[in-house]
């Protein structure tokens, strides 16, 4: 029995970070454009701090301007608000990302909702989603957008392959099943209500799982030489029981990685895979959101 071939998330976001900072350098020669990321980030979760300085590093290291905007976890709604409407009427500013979760008591769809659908480069307006939705010209979710990228950069065309997406969350189920359904595969959304879901999961050339429960996509869920994208992230006690009391954890996908790479013939790793494309395609999104502004096509 074959062994699947590793879809290496790392290597791919950084040739998708060197293309986009090729493409910053022309873009700021040629029209003297500075494409601008904005970070707000409230309270000080830390795992919410690690992902927001990575993000800055990396838009800095792509010709970009960075700004991230600290708020206190006792910030007013309002302020916040207040906060990503002067983000949107600042020109130096082509993209807004409001860093999620937001702290007990702020209402995060109302802030979303106050962001400028053309500088939302996480995707999640409602407008955007209409947009994704509709076949629209819009700004696609990062994690979404990266799944389709290793998808297209693994696979080529995905015309006439039968996907299927376990989850349906706003903010990947839905939006990478409409992605799918646009490179013209065609695509079953599964959930927690899906009658015989292995079954349903047999059937899938592409399976993306995007539920947030360890390894519950076993091996024998596989269609042999299936491709599989393992969006999950999920935080598990070590099976060393010594490890396990001194309560170190460890990174599993929502696929069992092992039994799964011994019928699938690609499938991305957890930690490796999606989480590395999720960072470097939100770069792609706020250099295509500073073209769109400035009227230079995309």
């Amino acid at each position: 029995m074959t062994q699947a071939a590793i879809i290496d998330g790392k290597a791919r976001a950084e040739a998708l970070r060197r293309r986009v900072a090729a493409e910053v350098a022309v873009l700021r020669a040629e029209h003297g454009v500075k494409p601008g990321l904005a970070v707000v980030l409230v309270g000080d979760d830390p795992a919410s701090q690690i992902y927001v300085r990575s993000k800055g590093e990396q838009t800095l290291a792509a010709g970009m301007h960075s700004v991230t905007h600290h708020l206190s976890a006792a910030a007013a709604q309002e302020d916040v608000i207040a906060l990503v409407r002067r983000l949107n009427d600042d020109p130096a500013i082509h993209g807004i990302l409001v860093q999620l979760p937001l702290p007990p008591g702020l209402d995060s769809g109302a802030v979303i909702a106050a962001i400028d659908p053309d500088k939302d480069v996480d995707g999640l307006t409602v407008v955007n989603a209409g947009r994704l939705a509709s076949g629209l010209p819009g700004l696609t979710p990062c994690t979404p957008l990266g799944c389709l990228i290793l998808l297209r950069e693994t696979l080529g065309d995905l015309g006439g392959r039968r996907a299927v997406v376990i989850g349906r969350s706003v903010l990947v189920g839905r939006p990478v099943a409409q992605l799918l359904l646009a490179a013209d595969c065609t695509v079953t959304i599964a959930h927690s209500k899906t009658r015989d879901l292995p079954e349903v999961c047999r059937e899938a050339d592409i399976l993306v799982a995007a539920i947030g429960r360890p390894e519950m996509v076993r091996g024998d869920w596989i269609k042999p030489g299936a491709t599989v994208i393992d969006v999950g992230i999920n935080r598990v006690p070590f099976r060393d029981p010594v490890k396990a009391a001194e309560g170190r954890t460890r990174i599993v996908g929502d696929v069992a990685f092992k039994e799964a790479s011994r019928r699938a013939a690609w499938i991305t790793p957890a930690p490796g895979g999606v989480g590395p494309k999720t960072v470097a395609s939100l770069l792609q999104n706020t250099l295509t959101a500073a073209r769109r502004i400035h009227g230079l096509g995309v």
